[in-house]
């Protein structure tokens, strides 16, 4: 990490997160000679990144916080964290959504974000087990009664998580019915070793279904998800077509994550404006 004057502060604080969960541990005066950046920013950066809850701040320096795989923070919690990220990779993976597609939206708060952005996608059948998805939609569609083309939404039954996500058999067997031309796929960790995790051990079932049932597999997640393992795993990363991701994502793990799937996007970096021109030679049908 050197010459690193100019990144942004997301950027530079991705990078500051790989080196602590890497190493086990930074010091501020390396930071500083690392990034090249005066020793206020290097605290400031480990100042936001405590109050995010991803490492602890030590004297002269901050050690990585692991939180317990089975922690599943609430839907509110999650949203306060990295909302302009979440924007961007909303953007970008509305881009992948033609008119008149069967698309499937799980839960999650950058689905959340991207239902928004599909409002105005005309002729869209929705299945989701997001209660906050499945609001966006049916408010929209109370405030411009009878609007032509607008998207048809199906709600799976559930029982309801604290992320505002129906689960369990009855969500299971409403999914493993249907077949999605594109699925969004919200995600708690990723990695390499583990894939796609949850903390929780219904949602992975459900999650599964999800996966089983569609052509496309997209996931949107934004840099801060990766290294994340929740308790169960439930996709590989051979499993998914296309990540949507965001621009703090540091080199080193486009690198990686370029290893194993074929289309990476990163939103708001050239590239992200049509389908399948990420780094990637573009996604294929599973």
């Amino acid at each position: 990490m050197s010459d690193n004057q100019n990144l942004l502060a997301e950027q530079r604080r991705a990078l500051i997160l790989d080196e602590v969960r890497r190493r086990g541990g930074v010091r501020v005066n390396e930071l500083t000679r690392r990034l090249n950046v005066s020793d206020m920013t290097v605290r400031r950066d480990l100042d936001a990144l405590a109050r995010q809850g991803v490492v602890e701040k030590v004297h002269g320096g901050a050690v990585p916080v692991a939180p317990a795989s089975s922690h599943e923070p609430g839907f509110e919690a999650k949203a306060g964290l990295e909302p302009g990220a979440k924007e961007a990779i909303a953007r970008a993976a509305a881009r992948l959504v033609t008119p008149g597609s069967a698309i499937a939206l799980t839960g999650g708060t950058t689905t959340y974000a991207l239902a928004h952005h599909l409002l105005d996608v005309p002729d869209l059948t929705v299945v989701t087990n997001s209660v906050r998805v499945a609001d966006v939609f049916h408010s929209a569609a109370r405030g411009a009664s009878g609007r032509e083309g607008a998207a048809t939404v199906v709600l799976t039954g559930g029982v309801r998580t604290p992320s505002d996500s129906l689960v369990g058999p009855v969500a299971d067997r409403a999914i493993g019915s249907l077949h999605f031309d594109l699925l969004f796929l919200g995600v708690h960790g990723i990695s390499v070793e583990a894939g796609l995790s949850t903390p929780n051990l219904a949602e992975a079932e459900t999650n599964r279904r999800f996966v089983r049932s569609a052509r496309r597999v997209v996931v949107i997640a934004d840099h801060t998800k990766w290294g994340t393992v929740g308790l169960s795993s439930f996709a590989t990363l051979e499993d998914v077509d296309t990540l949507v991701t965001d621009a703090g994502i540091p080199e080193v793990l486009r690198a990686e994550i370029a290893e194993h799937l074929s289309d990476l996007v990163v939103a708001g970096e050239p590239g992200d404006s049509e389908p399948g021109t990420g780094t990637g030679e573009g996604p294929a049908d599973n």
